[in-house]
């Protein structure tokens, strides 16, 4: 299994309910496990560090994160030794002189390439030198363009709100290395051994994206970012494998979905598409609900995205 981390085994400095338990059950499941993230502001090591402080079964070698594959990405751009400006943390730092590059702090020190990736103490004066050096012509490569991380306290803005800052000011694109490209998860995946890999995360367009776009089976956790509803409004590209509320579910047997003329069964609950809109017949908080609503809609549009979302309506069971 190919898991990330915010949104799916912690949210802030706390695990999920059930979480750290499904992750233990790997092992004893004959499972290999590896964590992906686009966390660029922590070193593998510190990554597991924390998982292992929050009782997950966590090594420095499960862990495959943006910063590397930035640092990567930036080093077949430019020749070794260029001057890199770095927007982000330390960790990112250190990537990037281990690629044999040189680290600089401002655009009069005219880089080759500018690299930005997330840390919390980034302000207005990076995001400037930033857009100067990428102005000035400089190779620019962002870890990843989450546009939010789940916290503690709610949705906070990730990396992505930042590399969009400096892109409306400059009117250029990065190259990205982190999630939702393949990369990743094929980096990961050879890593551990692993010819089939089931991708685990919380956000349609990072984590189900690139799982989809590396060839795996993918599911999408409900303890983050994305919900049953921007599930069920899924572009092709996004429309996950399997639909589950937490990893807690990963051992529960999945439900099939059958269909009966334009009705799809899941459990208890059927679904069928009216127009514009999906009509459901089932609790609204009963996840085979939304199996049979998304299996429904993706149904009615196998080969292009709807112009929106359906809309709901949600009935009782008879």
């Amino acid at each position: 299994m190919l898991s990330d981390l915010d949104g799916v085994v912690y949210a802030g400095p706390n695990a999920i309910p059930g979480a750290i338990e499904a992750l233990d059950r790997l092992e004893g499941e004959g499972k290999s496990l590896a964590y992906v993230t686009n966390n660029a502001s922590r070193s593998s090591a510190q990554v597991a560090q924390h998982l292992r402080e929050i009782g997950a079964p966590a090594t420095a070698e499960q862990v495959f994160g943006s910063a590397q594959a930035g640092a990567e990405l930036l080093a077949a751009q430019v020749p070794r030794g260029s001057a890199v400006l770095v927007v982000g943390s330390q960790t990112l730092e250190d990537a990037v002189r281990a690629q044999g590059l040189s680290v600089v702090g401002s655009a009069d020190d005219r880089p080759a390439a500018v690299i930005q990736g997330f840390s919390p103490t980034l302000g207005w004066k990076d995001l400037a030198e930033a857009a100067y050096a990428v102005t000035a012509g400089a190779t620019w490569v962002a870890t990843n363009t989450d546009m939010s991380i789940p916290q503690e306290r709610g949705i906070a803005p990730g990396n992505g709100t930042l590399v969009a800052a400096v892109a409306a000011a400059t009117g250029k694109q990065p190259l990205v290395a982190g999630k939702p490209g393949a990369a990743l998860f094929e980096t990961a995946a050879r890593h551990s051994g692993v010819d089939r890999a089931l991708v685990v995360g919380d956000r349609l367009d990072t984590d189900i994206l690139g799982g989809n776009r590396a060839g795996m089976a993918t599911a999408l956790v409900l303890t983050g970012v994305d919900t049953v509803r921007t599930a069920l409004g899924a572009t092709l590209e996004e429309r996950p494998t399997y639909l589950i509320a937490s990893l807690a579910d990963l051992y529960e047997e999945y439900p099939a979905v059958t269909q009966d003329g334009d009705t799809y069964s899941c459990g208890r609950s059927t679904a069928r598409v009216v127009g514009g809109s999906v009509s459901i017949s089932g609790s609204e908080d009963d996840v085979d609900s939304w199996r049979a609503a998304c299996a429904a809609w993706w149904a009615a549009h196998p080969s292009h995205d709807p112009e929106r979302p359906p809309a709901v309506d949600v009935a009782p069971a008879r």
